[in-house]
Order: C-alpha cells, then sequence, then structure tokens
C-alpha cells in the first residue's frame, strides 16, 4: 500500500533499548493546510478582483469589509450586538445539552420511555422548526426567552438522536464481557457504554452549534430589535452591503471556532475516536 511521504514513519533509537515514532515531514507543497488555507486565500483574491465590477448596492467585496469590521468595532456596534446573540446562542445551546444528552441516554436504556418519546421527537425533528418560530415569538414576546427556546429547539434533536444512537450501537460482546465480570451498572456505564457514546455525542454537539446558530439569527430576523441579525436585517434594508457582510463573516467565523474548539475537546477526551481526527 502506498502512502504519501507526510504519513511515513521512521524508529529512533532510545537510551533504553527502546524505540519512538519520528514522523518524516513531507514537502511542503504536500500539507493540509496549504490546500486548506490556499484555497481560501484564493476565494478571497478572486473576490477582491471580481467585487468592485459588481454592482455596489447588491455586493462588496473583502477590503470594504474589513473597513467596516474596523467601523462597527471601534464604534462599539459589532461588539454590542455580538454579545447579545452570544448569550442567547449560549443560552441554548447549554440547555440543549443538559435535556438531549440526559433524554438520549434515558431513551436509549429504557425501553418503555423510548417507545413513548420515538413518535412526538421525530415528529418535532421532521417539523420545519422555522414555520414554528412566529408561534413562538407570538407566545412569548420578542425577548430573550423567545430566542432562547427557539435556539434550544434547534440543538437538541442533533444531540438527543446522536447520544442514542451512540449508546444504543455500543458492541453488544463488550457489554457481555462487562456483566460476566460481574460489573454494576455504573461500572458498565464508566467503563463501556460512556466511552463508546462520547464520539456521537461530540458529533451532535457539533451539529448543535451549526443549527443553534442558524435558530439563532432566525429568532433575530423576526424580533429585529437585538443581536447580530437585526445588523443583519437593518443594514441590508439601506443597501449597506460592506455592513452588512460583516456579522455574516463574524458569524462564519464563530461556526468555525466553535467546531474545531470541540474537535480538539474531542481529541482530548476520545483520543480514540477517527472522527476527532
Amino acid at each position: 500500500m502506498t502512502t504519501s511521504v507526510a504519513n511515513q514513519v521512521q524508529s529512533a533509537p532510545l537510551a533504553a533499548g527502546e524505540s519512538q515514532p519520528v514522523v518524516i515531514k513531507g514537502p511542503w507543497w504536500d500539507r493540509p493546510a496549504l490546500f486548506r488555507y490556499g484555497f481560501v486565500a484564493l476565494i478571497l483574491i478572486v473576490w477582491e478582483i471580481v467585487g468592485p465590477f459588481i454592482n455596489p448596492i447588491f455586493f462588496t467585496y473583502p477590503t470594504k469589509i474589513a473597513a467596516a469590521f474596523y467601523t462597527t468595532t471601534v464604534s462599539g456596534e459589532l461588539p454590542y450586538y455580538l454579545a447579545q446573540s452570544l448569550e442567547v446562542m449560549a443560552y441554548g445551546l447549554t440547555i440543549a445539552l443538559i435535556v438531549g444528552i440526559p433524554l438520549g441516554i434515558a431513551m436509549a436504556r429504557i425501553r418503555w420511555l423510548d417507545w413513548a418519546l420515538d413518535l412526538p421527537i421525530n415528529a418535532l425533528y421532521a417539523t420545519p422548526l422555522v414555520a414554528v418560530v412566529p408561534l413562538l415569538v407570538l407566545w412569548f414576546g420578542i425577548y430573550l426567552k423567545a430566542k432562547i427556546i427557539v435556539v434550544f429547539l434547534f440543538a437538541v434533536f442533533p444531540v438527543l438522536i446522536n447520544t442514542y444512537q451512540g449508546v444504543r450501537e455500543c458492541d453488544k460482546n463488550m457489554l457481555e464481557v462487562a456483566y460476566s465480570f460481574r460489573s454494576s451498572e455504573w461500572r458498565v456505564w464508566q467503563d463501556v457504554l460512556l466511552p463508546f457514546a462520547v464520539p456521537y455525542i461530540i458529533a451532535g454537539i457539533r451539529l448543535a452549534i451549526g443549527r443553534g446558530l442558524i435558530g439563532m439569527i432566525i429568532a433575530e430576523f423576526y424580533t429585529t430589535i437585538s443581536g447580530l441579525g437585526f445588523m443583519i436585517t437593518r443594514y441590508a434594508n439601506v443597501f449597506e452591503m460592506d455592513k452588512t457582510f460583516v456579522p455574516v463573516i463574524v458569524l462564519m467565523v464563530l461556526g468555525v471556532s466553535l467546531t474545531s474548539l470541540l474537535k480538539w475537546v474531542g481529541r482530548r477526551i476520545a483520543p480514540w475516536s477517527s472522527a476527532n481526527r
């Protein structure tokens, strides 16, 4: 089997007679970072070249966005609205984790609870939640409570379903070995079920972050009084495209940063999972 030079490993002798793997780095043109960040740079360069030739009422380009980012940051406008959005996201996502993970575990281990909740959860998950947002705003108002509920509903189902699937997919042979050694239920959870389900839970949280950001912006579109969604609506209505793109870019960076952070955490707490590499 052929491998790239970057994946070749040699053994270097140690003082104790053992060996440790030494990774031989490949040439600079064979690095994933080159393609990952080089392609982004290429997009920005093309965007910067083409942007000035498009009608500025409907489009803009990176240097103008950077100038608008600086202006809105110095004036305090962007930090103010970003803090409002982050508050909504933090509350909604935290509640989704608190509810979704234990409920997914309970449904996977308690049959009657699984039977009772399976249909309602699948029905809610299949329902386009955008259609429910106006009702939630009508019921709970246009302030913080309604937005948190919207983010919670968008984020809770990926966490719940992935947690449920992770526990249910646990290797039955591993469970039989644990029970054959007379492991208690708590030891089975600690040694078998939770380590097996952790990668699934992390994958669910990564999905929940993206869906939570979508729910946050949708809720702010409907209320249009605070947050990054308000910034987008406000500046789009007056055709200030450079300032309209600022919160959009911030949301992109926020989503990538949060998922990258979670991936890093996943490598620390579940190094055995290939999904976190």
